[in-house]
């Protein structure tokens, strides 16, 4: 990412998001999550568009996907087209509830609804409209590792109990 004032630091990963209407994804972003958008420009041939956009301190990039008949051989689809995703990305919000709300007022749809976790968060999982599920999370408590593998025990035991209850 050479364009100046667009780009990751170094030593750190961005997400590259395939999608199917580019501006929509910017215009979502910007509205669900508070994103700013740093570039934007058209894709050759006029079918769609390729950003940059800033969430905290993380760039990560939005492109539209080749339609199915233009797409070449080998190149990635965008989950609405697939209709699956296989990548979760997380964010770190300062107050997961209130984020969460923002974004399904906007589009996005709950698919893990936010609750405290066993490791310390509030943690869930939303869908954007274009197919790609965002871990949402805030610090609740800090824990020691012997305490996320004490608390995991206790929560799989449960599940296993109400599983066992629900036959």
């Amino acid at each position: 990412m050479a364009i100046k004032g667009a780009r990751a630091e170094l030593n750190s990963i961005s997400a590259h998001l395939l999608v199917s209407n580019g501006q929509q994804a910017v215009e979502f972003y910007q509205k669900a999550f508070g994103a700013q958008l740093l570039y934007s420009s058209p894709l050759p041939g006029g079918f769609g568009l390729h950003a940059h956009m800033k969430f905290g301190n993380s760039v990560f990039m939005v492109t539209d996907a080749f339609p199915e008949e233009r797409r070449p051989e080998g190149w990635p689809a965008s989950p609405q087209n697939i209709k699956t995703t296989t990548v979760i990305v997380e964010l770190l919000v300062e107050d997961a509830d209130a984020f969460a709300k923002r974004a399904v007022e906007a589009g996005a749809k709950v698919k893990l609804p936010i609750d405290d976790s066993f490791w310390g968060d509030r943690y869930g999982w939303l869908e954007d409209p274009f197919g790609h599920i965002w871990a949402v999370a805030s610090v609740k408590e800090e824990i020691t590792p012997d305490e996320v593998d004490k608390r995991m025990n206790e929560y799989m035991a449960r599940m296993q109990s109400q599983k066992q209850q629900n036959k």
